[in-house]
């Protein structure tokens, strides 16, 4: 019953992340994120990708992209200079996220692992999706590496905010 829990809430977060990333003008993709890329009106120029570690994507007419650290707005705009003029007169654009990349949780949790990222969640949803802290599991001992600073530990709490790729522990208490 625990694991249909745990794969319902991860299934309804990845559908309404397409709806949150419309909101999040301040996401910046990364590896492991799938995106929907569309122009009205021409259905050969409909792809869904997911980006790969070198960040770039290979898009008909206009060939590699490199869409890693830009915002779903910025590929957007890129995508559209690159079509207007030369193949379309007023492309219209759309680029959207279908599935974030995972952030990770180990230690004192009862399902450690990869789980789907949702914009505005905190390390105490995290939690939750990794089904609850173990007995043994510390509230002050929660540490979240970011993807963006991989060698940096940072100390944090069941508030802390959590961003695509990040990876939290959480520790033993002392008894």
């Amino acid at each position: 019953m625990q694991h249909f829990v745990v794969w319902l809430v991860a299934l309804l977060i990845s559908w309404s992340s397409w709806v949150y990333a419309q909101e999040d003008a301040n996401y910046l993709l990364g590896p492991g994120d799938k995106i929907i890329i569309q122009v009205y009106g021409e259905e050969e120029l409909k792809i869904e990708t997911q980006l790969t570690d070198s960040g770039k994507i290979n898009y008909p007419f206009l060939g590699e992209i490199m869409a890693k650290g830009l915002s779903i707005k910025q590929l957007e705009s890129r995508i559209y200079n690159g079509l207007k003029g030369d193949y379309f007169v007023e492309p219209n654009v759309f680029v959207g996220m279908v599935e974030y990349r995972p952030f990770f949780i180990h230690g004192e949790v009862k399902l450690p692992g990869g789980y789907p990222y949702q914009p505005g969640m905190t390390v105490n949803q995290a939690v939750a999706l990794a089904g609850g802290l173990t007995e043994r599991a510390s509230k002050e001992k929660i540490f979240i590496t970011r993807e963006a600073n991989k060698s940096k530990q940072e100390n944090a709490n069941l508030n802390t905010k959590v961003n695509a790729g990040d990876t939290i522990t959480i520790e033993q208490r002392f008894f």
